[in-house]
């Protein structure tokens, strides 16, 4: 059975498309990875993906990516799966999201791979009953091609789960582990909004013991209330599942009252807030 604290991209034995029972999505998510050599350009202290490695996606096979999508949809919709591999709570089938062991915009196919995935959900007639989300850092926005992708996710009413995770430099660099400064970050999120209706995501854990002090806390505020008029929500999210990085042991969950009092406070300044602790 699916649970929400195994992501595993194997579970269905292909290599481009898995399931998971997503808590923020609210069910199933089928999920394309187009790093399944678990390539990251970031290294995010609590990426659960095992054997992490810096650099790029190999080349796609756009037709398997596409067959193993409408095989494996094909089972979800009109065979046993659910029935199978999901507790009863979860039988939703919510979204396709781009997301996987690695930025998936950094694969050069990416705009290529959102029409073939959305070709694959119109043949099937699932195009509007299906959201169609990328999941992303936002780090690769400038490119034309990943602008392209982007934007015809935007006209078939998907939308991006951007990644923010700290708002100061040094923030960034500690949880992320690269150089990338708050206006860097900023710019790029106003130009994905152009694209796409877009969500922030943020994982707010605490690390060696302590949460993010004042400071940072305070930076991340004044850094959503510059997007408020431009982004959906908010996504704020904790430690449901144990990091696989050589420094894992280092981080926890904040206490339930923390996490929350912190949700509170990015409410108050007029957005929505989706929390999973």
């Amino acid at each position: 059975m699916l649970t929400i604290v195994d992501h595993r991209r194997d579970s269905a034995g292909l290599r481009y498309v898995y399931p998971v029972v997503s808590r923020r999505a609210g069910g199933v998510s089928i999920g394309i990875n187009l790093n399944p050599n678990a390539a990251c350009n970031w290294a995010c202290r609590y990426c659960q993906v095992p054997n992490l490695q810096r650099g790029g996606p190999p080349a796609l096979d756009l037709p398997r990516l596409e067959s193993e999508l409408r095989g494996f949809l094909h089972d979800v919709v009109h065979g046993d799966f659910m029935a199978r591999c999901v507790p009863a709570e979860s039988r939703r089938l919510v979204d396709v999201a781009f997301s996987g062991d690695g930025e998936p915009t950094t694969a050069p196919e990416f705009a290529d791979a959102v029409v073939g995935v959305a070709s694959v959900l119109g043949d099937l007639g699932l195009v509007d009953s299906l959201r169609l989300r990328l999941i992303t850092n936002g780090s690769q926005v400038h490119r034309p091609a990943v602008r392209a992708g982007i934007a015809r996710i935007g006209e078939l009413e998907g939308e991006v789960w951007f990644k923010i995770d700290r708002a100061t430099t040094q923030g960034v660099l500690q949880v992320n582990r690269v150089r990338r400064t708050p206006a860097q970050m900023h710019a790029a999120l106003l130009d994905c909004a152009e694209l796409a209706p877009t969500w922030l995501q943020t994982c707010w854990f605490a690390m060696d013991g302590e949460a993010p002090d004042a400071d940072e806390e305070a930076a991340y505020l004044a850094w959503v209330q510059q997007a408020v008029a431009k982004i959906k929500g908010v996504h704020l999210y904790g430690l449901a599942r144990p990091s696989q990085q050589p420094d894992a042991a280092r981080l926890s969950p904040l206490s339930a009252a923390s996490f929350s009092a912190f949700a509170q406070k990015i409410a108050a300044l007029g957005i929505e807030v989706v929390a999973n602790p």
